[in-house]
């Protein structure tokens, strides 16, 4: 093999210029992405000036984000490469509960409030009661599992998004199970919502005429001391955008009946059980 790169050889000649003592997972790695990064320019055969596009959209992807926006998460999203990392690392038996994305709304350090609190803080939209339990997988409840939730407001906004606007910590709040198992607390129906599709990602999603909506859903990010963590929604059924989730991120095990209640405090009701995969 000629120690120069011709366009028949390009991967091979670069993957040779790693050193001998190169980290055996770093050299897998960085073996594989180019050898697909260079099939794949092969394919495409782009010319200069579509190169110099690709370069421009990921250098203002970068310069977008700062310590409260990720655009490389967002393109990691909608690229289905998020829910696709998240499947190969959360492999669970039947019967667990299947996890979702993350999202780039949490916040650590939410309040704890006692079982049945509200955390709907503006007075705005629609009150649902959540409610269900902890379980493993032999159907034993789970005591002190931490249940931490969070939503948008029926804006279709989370707090983090209008600093000033929203008080802080609205619709989010972590709940600690007792020996039952259960949890109970009442948030608000949530509503679609479009991923920030102001910079480069919702320029491209606008390019290949993609929507940039997420069917409405509640988080929860469930943990137990020797368990293995729950990040996952529980969706609306019915939503209109169930089946183009920008993000890819909607499962049919999540999807939930959000239930008309007779109550005029809290006039939905959901219901949902968390299964816990022991560690």
């Amino acid at each position: 093999m000629s120690d120069y790169l011709t366009e028949d050889n390009s991967a091979e000649t670069v993957n040779a210029r790693m050193g001998k003592s190169t980290n055996p997972r770093l050299r897998q790695v960085m073996h594989s992405m180019v050898e697909h990064l260079h099939a794949f320019i092969k394919d495409v055969e782009p010319t200069q000036e579509e190169w110099e596009v690709a370069i421009d959209f990921l250098t203002r992807t970068g310069q977008i984000s700062d310590d409260r926006r990720q655009e490389y998460i967002l393109l990691s999203d909608v690229l289905g490469v998020s829910m696709l990392v998240d499947a190969i690392n959360h492999r669970r038996p039947d019967g667990a509960t299947e996890n979702t994305v993350f999202g780039p709304f949490h916040v650590d350090g939410a309040p704890r409030r006692a079982m049945g609190d509200s955390i709907s803080l503006d007075g705005k939209g629609e009150l649902c009661l959540y409610t269900g339990r902890v379980l493993d997988l032999d159907g034993q409840p789970i005591a002190g599992a931490t249940v931490d939730v969070w939503s948008d407001n029926a804006d279709g906004y989370y707090d983090v998004q209008q600093p000033g606007e929203q008080p802080e910590w609205n619709n989010r709040g972590v709940f600690t199970t007792g020996a039952d198992g259960a949890y109970r607390f009442v948030g608000i129906k949530p509503v679609s919502y479009p991923i920030p599709n102001d910079g480069p990602v919702g320029q491209m999603l606008e390019k290949v005429e993609r929507h940039p909506w997420r069917p409405a859903h509640m988080h929860f990010l469930v943990s137990a001391d020797g368990h293995e963590q729950i990040v996952t929604h529980i969706f609306v059924a019915g939503d209109d955008y169930l089946q183009s989730d920008v993000v890819f991120g909607v499962k049919d095990s999540l999807i939930v009946d959000y239930r008309r209640t007779a109550n005029a405090e809290t006039p939905w009701a959901a219901e949902f059980d968390f299964v816990m995969k022991k560690l």
